[in-house]
């Protein structure tokens, strides 16, 4: 009998994202907040330093380096980034959209969409999501709580999410109890004041406050991972503490 071929496994991957409900705001507003998260990004990690815009429509149009950030060429580039029909009118309710891509390439290449001024009503109406190298070198040093807590509090701070999380995307797959309505938990977490206070978590959770827009709470000293059986049962109870003080329900709109 032939034996059958081991499954192909994958390296399990990362992302950063930031989330909040309705928030109209215009393109400059929007370009501002820009600024102020690609500046803070870039301080995180050398990788994280360089963008080019994304053309709209994707894969059309020269390169547009956006750093050092500039205020007038994201404002533009947010006022070109509004929802429409091709030809048709403009949906403005629906937000304003930039994203970039580094200059990494192959294993490096990471990606960043900013969206914001929707008004639209729904708890994660406006998004900032940030994919994550998987391997290598750069990403040995990208996926350390010090890094990603600064990556999440550069979030914090531009956008002044609902929360943000640094997470394996396998553990959001995994944990069925985390779906679209609910706010998520991740490596690491950022939880605006306007949720609650965060309570008392067990070792080896750390809990750190992020000037006075909120908390962030970092799950593990070393990358959690789903091949863990200690970090899935960590995230399991805190999760349950978070829910019991009333902190992961979605945004009341």
């Amino acid at each position: 009998m032939t034996a059958q071929p081991a499954p192909k496994t994958y390296p399990e991957t990362y992302y950063a994202g930031a989330y909040w409900g309705p928030r109209r705001e215009s393109p400059e507003e929007c370009a501002r907040r820009a600024v102020t998260f690609l500046n803070l990004l870039a301080a995180c990690d050398p990788l994280l330093a360089h963008w080019n815009k994304i053309p709209k429509p994707r894969g059309k149009g020269r390169k547009t380096p956006l750093m050092p950030p500039d205020l007038s060429t994201l404002t533009e580039a947010y006022r070109r980034g509004v929802n429409r029909e091709p030809g048709g009118p403009a949906f403005e309710h629906l937000g304003l959209t930039v994203s970039a891509y580094n200059d990494g390439i192959g294993p490096d290449l990471a990606s960043l969409r900013m969206h914001c001024g929707s008004s639209a009503e729904f708890s994660t109406a406006n998004a900032c999501v940030l994919s994550i190298p998987y391997k290598g070198e750069n990403a040995e040093r990208l996926l350390t709580p010090p890094v990603l807590m600064g990556v999440v509090r550069s979030m914090a701070l531009a956008w002044e999410p609902d929360w943000a999380v640094a997470m394996s995307e396998a553990y959001r797959t995994m944990d069925a109890r985390q779906d679209e309505a609910d706010m998520w938990l991740g490596w690491v977490t950022y939880l605006a004041r306007s949720r609650g206070k965060v309570p008392p978590l067990p070792a080896p959770v750390r809990i750190e406050r992020v000037e006075d827009l909120g908390t962030l709470i970092v799950l593990t000293p070393e990358r959690f991972t789903v091949a863990n059986p200690e970090h899935m049962a960590l995230a399991r109870r805190v999760r349950e503490l978070l829910a019991r003080a009333g902190l992961m329900q979605p945004v009341a709109l």
